[in-house]
């Protein structure tokens, strides 16, 4: 089954959720404000996506860290400690990631 990792509240997820129903996808939902995110899994995103696409530079957890900070990040501590900022949806379907929510490119990577 599709499992999508991120928080309710954030607008792209809601899309990402509305579209899936209207397609009649099921799918179960990990939200990181209840649940966190295991090491384990962290890790797997990393590997599969790299931490260029896991850090969500575009938000404001990122982006109020200091030049400094962002300079001496440890991205996976960092995304373990604040799953804000950890890119939203990512979507995993068969050991497959997917980072993010295009419609085009993710009904391409669900069907192959």
């Amino acid at each position: 089954m599709l499992t999508i990792y991120g928080i309710p509240a954030c607008n792209t997820m809601k899309k990402a959720f509305d579209y899936l129903n209207e397609k009649g996808i099921p799918f179960a939902f990990h939200n990181y404000k209840k649940s966190g995110i295991e090491a384990a899994q962290l890790r797997y995103f990393i590997e599969q996506l790299g931490e260029e696409t896991v850090l969500n530079k575009q938000g404001s957890t990122y982006r109020q860290l200091s030049d400094a900070e962002k300079t001496n990040l440890n991205v996976f501590t960092f995304l373990q400690e604040k799953t804000s900022a950890i890119k939203r949806p990512i979507f995993v379907l068969n050991n497959r990631c997917f980072a993010g929510f295009n419609p085009e490119e993710l009904d391409t990577w669900l069907t192959t």
